[in-house]
């Protein structure tokens, strides 16, 4: 799939990039990997983590500037567009420069893909950008009909755009795990719970780079591919990773009680497989809506009832506390 191929990644030096990129060295050969953040001391400590990779190259740039993209685009054969402002509170204080990091870098990275030789792209998305209740949520949404849109530009089918969503990572930076890591060793008195029914998906960061790997190599162009994974409880989350008291704080800016990642109102393009799910896109024909219905790996799938939708706290999967306890005490945590 990446072997001999050219690959980027944006916000490579983040914790998806990061993973994502050391899975790619380890089980691939690709002719090349580059990763593009704006951080140099990120990028620096990533040199040092995969020493011994002449395959790999760091450029400093940002997807705000779509020259630099072209020029880091130049010689690659495929994108993987990680780079967001991803922190809900921040994005709500900072309106503008969320919007030029996820929408403008987002048409970017499109127009630079465009007029460069790069054949596939495949775009991050969150759990947030359905029913968008923050500014975060709304970008990514945004961000998110770019790229679907972005087939309908290409002439000729040498360039195809995909996405992937899904939520929070398990232990990610500016997940819940580390700030609650942090607080037992702090001693702090409690755990702080912005609401008592608040559940979220669970998904670890080997499985979101096994899961982006599976989604490449099953594009067509145009899908939202969204995993299927368990939902826990952030009462749990917290009983299993100590003692402390919970104390309710309530709500911060935009966030919501539960994540969703396939709405009621879309449930017409989602076709259903034994693993995911895949959103289909929104301006296509019946014939060509189709065509999602059989995987490029030959996996078969059938279109959900009506009324589905896919949510943190409807889910039928759930993890219980022993389950969480369990991570938990093995988990490497992102510093």
């Amino acid at each position: 799939m990446f072997s001999n191929k050219n690959v980027l990644v944006t916000g490579g030096t983040g914790s998806f990039g990061s993973a994502f990129v050391k899975n790619l060295l380890t089980n691939f050969k690709p002719k090349k990997v580059v990763v593009l953040s704006r951080g140099e001391d990120r990028q620096r400590k990533m040199q040092e983590n995969l020493k011994g990779h002449k395959n790999l190259r760091f450029f400093i740039g940002d997807v705000r500037d779509k020259d630099r993209l072209k020029v880091a685009f130049m010689d690659m054969d495929y994108v993987i567009h990680a780079a967001a402002l991803k922190q809900v509170p921040a994005a709500e204080y900072n309106p503008l420069e969320c919007i030029k990091t996820n929408i403008n870098g987002a048409e970017n990275v499109i127009n630079a893909v465009l007029e460069t030789k790069v054949s596939k792209v495949l775009a991050l998305s969150t759990d947030k950008a359905v029913n968008p209740v923050n500014l975060y949520g709304a970008s990514k949404l945004a961000s998110d009909k770019l790229f679907i849109s972005a087939n309908n530009y290409v002439g000729k089918p040498n360039k195809i755009f995909s996405v992937v969503r899904y939520g929070n990572v398990s232990g990610s930076t500016g997940s819940v795990i580390p700030v609650f890591k942090k607080l037992l060793e702090n001693k702090s008195k409690f755990f702080p719970i912005t609401d008592a029914k608040m559940t979220r998906f669970w998904i670890t960061l080997e499985h979101a780079v096994e899961f982006v790997n599976e989604s490449f190599q099953r594009m067509r162009g145009g899908e939202i591919f969204v995993p299927k994974i368990p939902s826990f409880r952030i009462t749990d989350l917290a009983k299993a990773m100590g003692n402390l008291k919970i104390k309710i704080v309530g709500i911060r800016p935009g966030e919501k009680i539960h994540e969703v990642l396939t709405a009621k109102d879309e449930s017409h393009l989602v076709i259903q497989f034994k693993d995911y799910l895949i959103i289909t896109p929104t301006i296509s024909s019946k014939k060509k809506i189709n065509i999602y219905r059989k995987s490029k790996t030959g996996e078969k799938g059938k279109f959900v009832d009506s009324d589905f939708f896919y949510s943190s706290d409807t889910n039928k999967n759930f993890l219980h506390i022993n389950d969480l306890k369990s991570f938990v005490k093995k988990f490497n945590y992102d510093k």
